[in-house]
């Protein structure tokens, strides 16, 4: 029994295979794409139910990738979960800016991939995600302004 369809696009070989093994056990179909080009056609064609995305990858960045996704209607209601080793307030203010659903640095652990999926396809009230969104961004802010204090 398939809980839902999942999309994993990372340029590394053993995440993309971390990620389809422990979504698979779990019931979720995934599908997958080793860079940002590959990764926009299978989302088009398969749209999935949540989309793992990898920022550093060689072509197409996260990033574009990102914003691709966000500025076609077919995929920008499909939640996006980044999966970087960027660590950095910037670019974690930058991602839930851009309408991120989560964003979780790399290495991690492989069984949270599963809760992540799962809190993607919860039906989310838009005004409690923008809040929830609000909060970590003013939360990354307070973290900047204390380093530069």
């Amino acid at each position: 029994m398939s809980t839902g369809r999942v999309l994993v696009i990372d340029d590394e070989d053993d995440i993309r295979e971390l990620c389809k093994v422990n979504l698979e056990f779990e019931g979720f179909s995934v599908v997958d794409a080793p860079n940002g080009p590959a990764g926009l056609e299978r989302a088009a064609r398969e749209l999935p139910d949540v989309i793992f995305l990898d920022l550093m990858m060689p072509e197409m960045d996260g990033w574009e990738v990102l914003r691709r996704l966000k500025e076609d209607d077919a995929t920008a209601q499909i939640p996006v979960v980044l999966l970087t080793a960027r660590t950095g307030e910037d670019d974690q203010m930058r991602g839930w800016q851009e309408g991120i659903l989560e964003y979780v640095s790399k290495p991690f652990n492989p069984l949270s991939l599963v809760e992540w999926a799962k809190r993607a396809m919860e039906p989310r009230d838009p005004g409690e995600e923008g809040e929830r969104r609000q909060r970590i961004l003013d939360q990354l802010r307070l973290i900047q302004d204390l380093r530069k204090s």
